[in-house]
């Protein structure tokens, strides 16, 4: 069973090739071009990779192209900034493919000094504590690599197109009852300069947009 592999992607010619060259056999990547400006696209077609054009601006913009233009039962979500080596990406697919979860998630284990900035991790865990709290989710990481059928997710009709994406995905996956799990994952230093997690600002506009989903699936 081929596995389509959605890599949301704003100026990241510098990782593709490592993780495009790695990716499993298996496992056909889509790289969601969020209007890069750093030959991403054309690095990523030379390197064998589906290239979707997504003018709207958004990390939730970009999986959701992917995914409109992925064709496989299963697909997978992870972020094309050298963060996570794709041959670990069974650790998420393998629990959906035989059935024993709708939606797994890989739990970030830090390899390397600046792989997950301190304030970055607070943020995610002030959230996941929140999500634990509200929805009876039992995750301690909102990790952005993750695995779910494909006509499934789109059935769940999320709306938000901004870094509230993710979080969006699991609230409205266990308000749809589904069997949600994670397994930790290494996660690497990222090749060149992070837009969300690696400054304070990203990481407090990511934040600020999860707790507007939050706001508005309590309401």
């Amino acid at each position: 069973m081929e596995i389509d592999v959605v890599l949301p992607c704003l100026n990241e010619a510098g990782a593709l090739p490592w993780l495009l060259t790695l990716m499993p056999e298996g496992y056909r990547p889509i790289v969601a071009d969020n209007g890069s400006t750093d030959g991403s696209a054309r690095v990523a077609a030379g390197h064998g990779a589906c290239v979707v054009d997504v003018p709207q601006r958004g990390f939730g913009a970009a999986v959701h192209a992917g995914l409109l233009a992925a064709k496989s039962e299963i697909v997978c979500i992870m972020d094309a900034d050298g963060s996570f080596d794709p041959r670990d990406l069974q650790i998420v697919t393998e629990p959906v493919r035989d059935g024993t979860c709708d939606l797994m998630l890989g739990r970030r284990r830090p390899r390397g000094s600046g792989s997950w900035p301190a304030h970055a991790r607070l943020g995610n865990m002030v959230l996941a504590a929140e999500l634990r709290r509200r929805a009876r989710v039992p995750l301690r990481d909102l990790g952005p690599m993750r695995a779910a059928r494909r006509e499934d997710l789109l059935a769940l009709n999320l709306t938000d197109r901004r870094f509230g994406y993710p979080l969006e995905m699991v609230l409205r996956a266990a308000e749809a009852g589904w069997r949600i799990g994670e397994a930790p994952v290494p996660y690497y230093p990222r090749t060149g300069k992070s837009k969300v997690t690696g400054t304070v600002g990203g990481t407090v506009r990511a934040v600020r947009d999860m707790r507007r989903v939050l706001a508005e699936c309590a309401a």
